[in-house]
């Protein structure tokens, strides 16, 4: 590869099969970022500072590198849906999404580290749950246990039973990475990709 390296900020297994559809080569380093949000902070604004604030840790020790980072912040009304770590959790969740609108806010940032340009873009894609039965998410949550993904589901696999309609301008924004604004960044910053 020449140019810069690239390297994704994030140790999430998903964001880098997303972006292997990109990418041949890249590097992916933990940011050391601090995810709690600020006070009166709304799920799109701290869904595209905590991207950036990954891509800017990262950038640091990588000064020679683009640097990807990328956040997602779901929520129900008011309430942010977090990963539920356990199959309670999982149940409840999806539980208290059935029949409604969950919103997906997907914040990336690229930082070109020979320039010192970032650019930023953010992703907001709304899930249509239509009404589950209680037998469908336990069968549900037994088959994929869906624990490490906020709103407790995976639409890449049989998560997307769970739907009436998906709203989105690209729907590799919901598994965790757009692809489609990251290739339009990447271009810019002068990497050739499909």
């Amino acid at each position: 590869m020449n140019g810069p390296g690239i390297v994704l900020a994030s140790t999430s297994r998903y964001r880098a099969e997303l972006l292997r559809r990109l990418l041949d080569h890249f590097e992916q380093i933990a940011p050391e970022v601090d995810e709690q949000s600020l006070p009166g902070e709304i799920p799109a604004a701290r869904a595209v500072r905590l991207a950036v604030a990954k891509a800017t840790m990262v950038s640091r020790t990588r000064p020679d590198a683009l640097v990807i980072g990328s956040d997602q912040v779901a929520a129900l009304g008011d309430t942010v849906l977090h990963k539920p770590g356990n199959i309670e959790k999982a149940h409840q969740q999806l539980r208290a999404s059935s029949g409604k609108i969950v919103d997906f806010h997907t914040g990336l940032c690229l930082i070109d580290g020979c320039s010192g340009r970032a650019q930023r873009y953010t992703d907001h894609t709304r899930v249509v749950f239509r009404r589950l039965s209680e037998d469908e998410i336990e069968r549900y949550v037994a088959r994929e246990r869906p624990l490490d993904c906020a709103g407790s589901f995976k639409s890449e696999g049989a998560g997307i039973a769970l739907f009436e309609r998906i709203e989105s301008e690209d729907p590799t924004a919901l598994i965790g990475l757009p692809l489609i604004a990251l290739g339009r960044l990447l271009r810019q910053a002068g990497v050739a990709i499909p």
